[in-house]
């Protein structure tokens, strides 16, 4: 599938909670990481939404935050994927930040370069990706 999306994910459903409204899936990724997304519950119909299904997780960079030292706060965001920094491209506005998780797969974040010279990214350097629930789409093959 072709998408504008940077970060595209291959997974499997592992559960589909629904609601009056949204419903929470979460996506078991490659290397054992979780993923969960927040979509509403006629999606989950539309696109034949069960455990076991694969699908793909998509998210745009500018919606993932790099977190370097939570210094002991926890955050809100219901992905927090841990990884390594494998690469960096460093502009005048923004920096695209690539960061590879245990599996295999890729996180990439665009970030403000103020942010990445403040949080001293560099390649190799440990970082978490996170970001909300309802950034994630989920697309599936009907």
């Amino acid at each position: 599938m072709k998408a504008s999306a940077r970060n595209q994910w291959e997974g499997q459903v592992s559960t589909v909670e629904v609601g009056a409204v949204n419903a929470e899936v979460s996506l078991a990724l490659r290397g054992g990481t979780t993923l969960i997304a927040s979509i509403t519950r006629d999606s989950v119909s539309s696109l034949g939404l069960e455990k076991g299904k694969s699908v793909l997780a998509l998210v745009k960079a500018p919606h993932i935050i790099v977190v370097t030292d939570d210094e002991g706060y926890s955050l809100s965001t219901r992905n927090q994927l841990t990884g390594t920094i494998r690469s960096l491209e460093k502009g005048p506005i923004t920096t695209e930040v690539v960061i590879e998780l245990s599996g295999g797969d890729v996180v990439v974040a665009t970030i403000t370069s103020d942010s990445s010279t403040t949080l001293g990214l560099t390649v190799g350097k440990s970082a978490t990706a996170a970001f909300k629930a309802s950034a994630v789409i989920i697309a599936a093959k009907v």
